[in-house]
């Protein structure tokens, strides 16, 4: 029983002291806001490229724009909620599909 205790004790310790630091300083608020800015530079920069490239491709492969979309409000979002946190419960972050290669239908060959 007692090295159990002796376990949790340090992750009660680093779980009461990392608490208090949930508001980020002023210079990472900074640096966050900046990321944020970039992440909406880069998804204007996609839409942009997505719409340029809508005419009919012979390329086997395109690039998933959506994909991309959705990975960047999801990491939007996490950096909005860590500057500021709505809750102070944990929550499932999800993951990123990271994944932006889309195979081209097949072309229907004439005869």
């Amino acid at each position: 029983m007692p090295t159990k205790f002796f376990r949790i004790c340090p992750l009660l310790v680093l779980m009461t002291v990392h608490s208090g630091s949930y508001a980020a300083s002023a210079q990472e608020q900074d640096q966050l806001s900046l990321i944020l800015q970039q992440l909406d530079t880069i998804e204007r920069l996609a839409a942009r490229t997505d719409t340029a490239n809508t005419s009919k491709s012979v390329e086997r492969y395109r690039f998933d724009y959506f994909h991309l979309s959705q990975d960047i409000q999801r990491i939007r979002q996490g950096v909005q909620g860590y500057l500021s946190p709505a809750r102070a419960q944990p929550r499932d972050p999800g993951e990123l599909i990271g994944d932006y290669r889309l195979e081209a239908p097949p072309t229907e060959s004439s005869p």
